[in-house]
């Protein structure tokens, strides 16, 4: 129960994560401004639950979040506001002094004689002298207040006083009263209801004395989710709870949070804040202004994001990202593999439980490029899918289903003789049809019994040099890793601690550098492996409560047709990746709209190409818009005194008198059209469109990634 689940979280088959569990850390108290009273220890962390966190739509920021209305009010310029209401009121003011003056007769007193008998007026009324006087006094300002009324209707009064006088009579609001125990996050009424209480009182005593962090409240909120599903019982819970208070049920390596964050994060949302919706037209209107917030249940249908080089895809968009799902891996709710070019800004080595350097004598991890699995079926189709998925022309190298078969008739025997998966050199020597290995699996075989094998041995002996053989194609990818860069890894015979991404059952935090200098070729293949050996993993785990995510720094020359069906697929898995593109070029031109199309998160981001444009125009679709012609036609005059007016006009004006007509039409437009793609984005925004693993969606928003 110590880890709610979150134990075992593997970076290799078998070992644990190398960091072993320190004490927890205390976090230091939060700093007073000069000249403020100290508040109690916890004060800023008691703030941060506490606050205020609405329903919204799609991707705002919810924390602090003050709902807009969906439609935009009318903006009537101040000046014009200002002026209709002075004349509104001087046009009240003239007719009530026109009334009181008898200008206007007496017959806005016949309302009054129509409701009222005879014996209530003149000199003998029933209602004496004083209630006659209020009688009529009191219809007189019946009849002004009406009066106020209609004119303050037309002169918008109301709209004056909330936009020029209310912002100056409000009062800095006083700070809630601290809510109620039922109502209160910080004193966990969820526990309480269930009868935890012990456990309840010691958390809200972590949270009150500064002890509490906001990732220690995720985790300890997986943890109970955990009793509520029944995967632990209460006893568990509260033993851990009332032993190590907002330190239990941690993370397998001690952390309870990360060496240093660049972004916002709110865990109880499990949101990230990449930016701010810019105030602009194109945007609706309850967007505007509101901070972009992503979380798992927008990744769970997977982004893409293209931009050129250094339009900030890395630094505002995977950076922060990745961080988030670091945060999360560490509440126990979700795993991460983050894969970039070594020497990308994707957060320190001390923030991931395995970075493996590809290509580095110094990795402590070695990739495992069988994904893991004993099968060798599996493996021939995850391996052949790195080795030849981004060939593009349908010639017999290009096809999957050879190449798995090839492999499978290697793989299958080899394993089986030698109890593993064979290595690169070992690999390309089988592929290339050297007598030697074949005839040693060969006779090893035989000595075995294993007649099947052997027929799938003989089969690939019979393909050899035969047309449309891909064994020739695989040994030329194979041997993109037989170099000397790459002489310790990949290892099969277990001297080596390799990853394998069958730990995403466990919410590990993986990072993976590839050796792109030099080995461009060779890191490309290995990026397929890895999202190969990801999509296959995450259908087939056990708990899929846990989200999965995979963040691909660069996704040049990944994106296949298996990758795209891959990534269609991953939704269902409560998984997703993150995919990054310089260009839409780098995808073959049939794989385009269904990479679009897979995905539901799509980024465009600033210098945009007008290609690049019309891919995200086409996906995006049109709407119906009200478009407004605005023509002047020139006024002619007829007679003598028109004409005089008319040369007067255009002398003290300088332009001639005209009359403006306005047509109002709804036509159908892009919602973003290339050219605005291209060269209507700001330096340091995107526009972005997405979608929930629910279905709802949000339309393409301008947002500000610097905000």
């Amino acid at each position: 129960m110590d880890s709610d689940g979150t134990q075992d979280a593997r970076g290799t088959h078998a070992n644990p994560v190398p960091r072993p569990a320190r004490p927890p850390q205390v976090p230091p108290r939060p700093t007073e401004a000069p000249g403020m009273p100290p508040r109690p220890d916890g004060s800023a962390f008691l703030t941060w639950l506490r606050a205020p966190r609405p329903e919204a739509a799609p991707g705002v920021w919810r924390f602090g979040h003050r709902p807009r209305p969906e439609e935009e009010p009318e903006n009537i310029p101040g000046r014009q506001l200002i002026s209709g209401a002075v004349i509104a009121f001087l046009v009240g003011w003239l007719i009530w002094s026109l009334l009181q003056n008898g200008y206007l007769g007496g017959w806005w007193w016949v309302p009054l004689f129509l409701i009222t008998p005879d014996s209530w007026r003149g000199d003998n009324s029933d209602l004496g002298p004083t209630g006659t006087t209020f009688l009529y006094y009191g219809y007189e300002v019946l009849v002004a207040l009406i009066i106020m009324v209609v004119v303050g209707k037309l002169g918008r009064w109301g709209e004056v006083w909330r936009r020029f006088i209310a912002p100056h009579l409000r009062r800095p609001q006083r700070q809630e009263s601290v809510p109620t125990p039922t109502d209160d996050p910080a004193q966990w009424p969820a526990l309480r209801a269930a009868g935890a209480v012990d456990a309840a009182e010691r958390l809200a005593a972590e949270a009150h004395s500064g002890l509490m962090r906001d990732v220690d409240h995720a985790r300890i909120v997986r943890a109970w989710q955990g009793v509520r599903t029944g995967r632990h019982t209460l006893a568990a819970f509260t033993g851990a709870v009332l032993k190590d208070g907002a330190a239990a049920c941690l993370h397998p390596s001690g952390e309870r949070d990360l060496p240093a964050r660049l972004a916002r994060h709110d865990l109880v949302t499990g949101q990230v804040r990449l930016g701010t919706t810019a105030d602009d037209p194109r945007n609706p209107y309850a967007y505007r202004g509101a901070g972009l917030g992503l979380g798992p249940e927008l990744l769970g249908t997977s982004l893409l994001a293209v931009g050129p080089a250094g339009s900030g895809k890395t630094g505002t968009v995977v950076r922060p990202l990745a961080e988030s799902l670091c945060l999360h891996a560490l509440a126990g709710r979700a795993a991460v593999v983050v894969v970039g070019a070594a020497g990308a800004e994707l957060g320190p080595a001390d923030a991931y439980d395995v970075v493996v350097r590809i290509g580095n004598p110094e990795s402590v991890y070695d990739l495992d490029l069988y994904g893991g699995t004993s099968d060798p079926d599996e493996a021939a189709a995850v391996l052949a899918e790195a080795l030849v998925g981004d060939l593009a022309d349908p010639h017999p190298g290009s096809d999957g289903r050879r190449s798995t078969t090839v492999l499978a008739q290697l793989l299958g025997p080899f394993r089986a003789v030698h109890g593993r998966f064979p290595s690169v050199p070992e690999l390309r020597q089988l592929l290339d049809g050297a007598p030697g290995p074949l005839d040693a699996l060969r006779t090893a075989l035989q000595g075995s019994g294993q007649e099947s094998l052997l027929r799938e041995l003989d089969a690939r002996e019979r393909q050899l040099g035969q047309p449309g053989d891909v064994a020739a194609v695989l040994a030329d990818r194979v041997a993109l890793l037989d170099r000397p860069a790459f002489a310790g890894f990949f290892d099969t015979s277990g001297q080596s601690k390799p990853f394998s991404l069958k730990a995403l059952d466990h919410p590990v935090r993986v990072r993976i550098d590839l050796p792109e200098r030099g080995h461009a070729d060779a890191s490309r293949m290995l990026a397929r492996l890895v999202l190969a050996q990801f999509t296959a993993s995450v259908a087939v785990r056990e708990d899929r409560s846990l989200f999965a995510c995979l963040v691909l720094d660069d996704a040049t020359g990944v994106v296949t047709p298996e990758a795209v069906r891959g990534v269609q697929r991953l939704r269902s898995g409560n998984a997703g990746v993150v995919l990054t593109l310089r260009t839409l070029d780098d995808v073959p031109r049939p794989l385009r709209g269904p990479l679009l199309g897979s995905t539901g998160c799509r980024m465009a981001l600033s210098g945009l190409t007008p290609w690049d444009g019309q891919d995200f125009a086409e996906v995006w679709g049109k709407e119906w818009t009200e478009a407004r012609d605005v023509t002047d036609r020139q006024i002619i005059a007829e007679t003598p005194a028109g004409k005089a007016v008319h040369m007067l006009r255009r002398v003290i004006t300088g332009k001639a008198p005209t009359a403006r007509a306005v047509t109002v039409r709804q036509v159908e437009r892009e919602r973003w059209s290339a050219s605005e793609l291209a060269h209507g984005v700001p330096p340091g925004h995107a526009v972005l469109s997405l979608t929930t693993v629910k279905g709802e969606h949000a339309p393409p928003l301008l947002v500000d990634l610097r905000g």
